[in-house]
């Protein structure tokens, strides 16, 4: 696992997603300024921890497929489900 490419790819995927860049959300009563919702990612000496979710050892073969999508450059495509619409 080259946590560097995954640390430097992560950083580049933030920028992607709009990180420090703010939308509009209409309200009821008007608009408000919206900052996309942060996905916390924790690596560890044997595994990750995901969006808050349970630790994932490196091992696990979806936790591979996860890491391989991020070195490839591409946001885990594990989140699909989740954001069927993309970032």
């Amino acid at each position: 696992i080259d946590f560097d490419l995954i640390l430097e790819n992560v950083k580049d995927l933030n920028v992607l997603a709009g990180e420090g860049i703010s939308q509009i959300q209409h309200t009821p009563g008007g608009a408000r300024l919206r900052q996309p919702e942060p996905l916390p990612l924790t690596l560890y000496q044997n595994g990750i921890v995901m969006c808050n979710g349970a630790f994932r050892p490196y091992e696990d073969p979806s936790t591979q497929q996860c890491l391989q999508d991020i070195m490839d450059g591409y946001f885990p495509s594990e989140l699909q489900t989740r954001y069927p619409d993309g970032v």
